[in-house]
């Protein structure tokens, strides 16, 4: 019998994971990971265990998690960018933590209720988009190690949410993980005056010229509109100046880029990267931003530098940039340079 470690919330998507695979003949063992303060979800989590007769443990993960992923929140809003903290969660807590635990129990396995689908192709491992649209989570998972990869079981991804609510909604409270699941219900808003000092500066048109104030310039992000105090009158941020406190203004369609340069990436097989065949560019992990094609310019060890056939609009520094071949994942980046 084939042993497996599953990431555990006792939500509806992480009971569904856990059920489905013992229902599949897999010894299954609960590990639930404990980021915040609240015990809300550390209560729940033991519970649904003990409804359903599982071995659970939990794994105190506060101070690594305020460390690797709060303060790089914090700290990409201080360098005027858009931080992916759900990116950068998965790859440096919940799954290398989930493989950690796996090695140290002598497990076969590991899984997490993330709809998308993990496949082999020659000898590399890829992530592949689930099956329904709407809940298709490959976007965050582009910086995974093989590693962790070659173990994973992603069951979820091969069926529609509605077809897991149907068939497991009763054995799981409809809770689900949305949003930053550290702002604990506080807007993001609120969380960064909290924690930043946030100093009121100028609002500068596209002369220089002095056209309004704002509440400090880590609050606000490129190709915003409007909140925030902002009263832009048909124009939105195109620049965040962190040196001077100062944000720029202008038209929507001075944030039409077509030229992506992105460091600290992950190529899952390098030799895709001298493969003539374009792939798709997805920069938010809602919706497609562009839905077009993209070609590789030019690959240093440091940067990966792509063209687009169609602008990406409003891209901002730090945003994740994921890159694939028709369903399947092959890479990403964090966006560092734009043109």
């Amino acid at each position: 019998m084939k042993k497996v470690i599953v990431g555990f919330s006792g939500g509806i998507d992480s009971t569904a994971t856990a059920l489905m695979l013992r229902e599949a003949g897999y010894e299954v063992r609960l590990l639930t990971l404990q980021t915040t303060d609240s015990t809300e979800a550390i209560d729940q989590a033991r519970r649904r265990a003990e409804q359903e007769g599982l071995p659970w443990e939990s794994l105190d993960l506060r101070s690594t998690f305020r460390h690797e992923v709060i303060n790089y929140f914090l700290d990409s809003y201080r360098r005027g960018e858009t931080p992916s903290p759900c990116v950068v969660c998965n790859a440096r807590i919940k799954w290398p933590h989930l493989y950690e635990y796996m090695l140290q129990q002598g497990y076969d396995y590991i899984a997490t209720g993330h709809y998308v689908r993990i496949e082999s192709v020659g000898q590399h491992y890829f992530v592949r988009r689930g099956v329904d649209p709407l809940k298709d989570q490959s976007y965050y998972l582009w910086d995974l190690p093989q590693e962790y990869l070659q173990k994973a079981l992603t069951p979820l991804g091969n069926f529609y949410k509605s077809d897991i609510i149907r068939q497991y909604g009763q054995s799981a409270p409809p809770r689900e993980s949305m949003g930053i699941c550290f702002l604990e219900g506080c807007s993001c808003r609120a969380f960064l005056k909290k924690h930043l000092q946030t100093v009121p500066g100028e609002i500068v048109n596209e002369q220089g010229e002095v056209v309004g104030h704002h509440e400090g310039y880590a609050l606000y992000t490129i190709g915003q509109k409007k909140g925030g105090n902002l009263h832009l009158k048909g124009k939105v941020i195109t620049g965040i100046d962190p040196l001077h406190n100062r944000l720029q203004i202008g038209s929507m369609q001075q944030l039409h880029y077509t030229h992506l340069i992105l460091g600290s990436y992950r190529i899952m097989d390098r030799s895709l990267l001298q493969a003539p065949t374009p792939f798709q560019v997805r920069i938010r992990g809602v919706g497609q931003n562009p839905g077009g094609r993209a070609h590789l310019v030019q690959h240093t060890s440091e940067t990966l530098h792509i063209q687009l056939d169609e602008p990406a609009i409003a891209p901002a520094p730090g945003q994740p940039v994921v890159l694939y071949q028709a369903d399947r994942v092959i890479g990403g980046g964090f966006l560092k340079h734009y043109f």
